[in-house]
């Protein structure tokens, strides 16, 4: 069953959850035309941008839009401004940020500096991540092949992070849970998310199932109140404070541990 769920995972990698493309999906089983679809939409997105971007804005929402491939390719996925354009400040592309955010079309996830509840008390709203609205959409913009994520490949390699962030990102945001992520300036350790519920979670993801965590057992160490979730292709377990649950599984666990806080 395991290996039936994991397939079926990176099916929904590559397709996405569009429901237009979804339903060409079921209906065909082409993946050449659910990535015809999908260059479509992306095609839409950016006839819109130019009807309903005032001209002085359009050119920074599309070096905003078009970078963020590259921004999660990186091992840390904090937006960078100089990949946008070198010497261009912050402050410049705070209105290209918020107009993408406002038409739905990304998610911005803000650093916190203390792991300390309300979260939001501790965000840094100048460090954050940038996500788009969907995970097959991220695939027609970056490109990638079908067999490179239905398979998988060290031509994939670099990517597999960035992919399976983006999932996790979406499931939280789906059951209306507000992501931050951590990192502490006076070190390397960064948690991929962080998410208030009835007490703080740390998440952690994990592309396959390599499931070593030196930043989580490092943040945990410190933090002897906090417990881990680590989404990851291995199966379920609990080990020194962490939970690990297979990423098919996000959605499940995560209404579980909401239907536990009503009872």
């Amino acid at each position: 069953m395991a290996d039936l769920l994991i397939d079926l995972l990176r099916q929904y990698y590559y397709v996405g959850g569009m429901p237009e493309v979804v339903s060409r999906y079921i209906e065909e089983h082409d993946l050449e035309q659910v990535r015809q679809l999908q260059y479509q939409i992306l095609d839409e997105y950016k006839n819109d941008f130019s009807k309903h971007i005032p001209k002085t804005l359009l050119p920074k929402v599309d070096l905003v839009w078009n970078s963020i491939p590259a921004q999660l390719a990186k091992e840390n996925k904090k937006f960078i401004f100089g990949l946008l354009k070198s010497g261009r400040r912050a402050k410049e592309f705070e209105d290209a940020i918020q107009w993408l955010v406002d038409a739905g079309l990304v998610y911005k996830v803000n650093r916190i500096t203390k792991l300390c509840a309300p979260l939001q008390f501790y965000e840094d709203f100048n460090s954050f991540k940038l996500f788009v609205l969907d995970l097959g959409l991220l695939g027609a913009l970056t490109q990638t092949p079908a067999k490179e994520v239905l398979i998988g490949s060290q031509i994939f390699e670099e990517y597999k992070g960035a992919f399976t962030e983006q999932y996790v990102a979406q499931q939280l945001v789906y059951q209306h849970i507000k992501p931050y992520y951590y990192t502490n300036k006076n070190s390397t350790n960064e948690i991929d998310f962080v998410i208030q519920m009835s007490k703080i979670h740390l998440v952690e993801v994990k592309a396959e199932e390599n499931l070593k965590s030196k930043s989580l057992q490092t943040v945990l160490r410190e933090h002897e109140d906090l417990d881990g979730w680590r989404f990851s292709m291995s199966k379920y377990r609990e080990r020194n404070r962490v939970i690990n649950i297979p990423l098919y599984l996000i959605q499940a666990w995560l209404k579980a541990e909401q239907e536990k806080e009503k009872a």
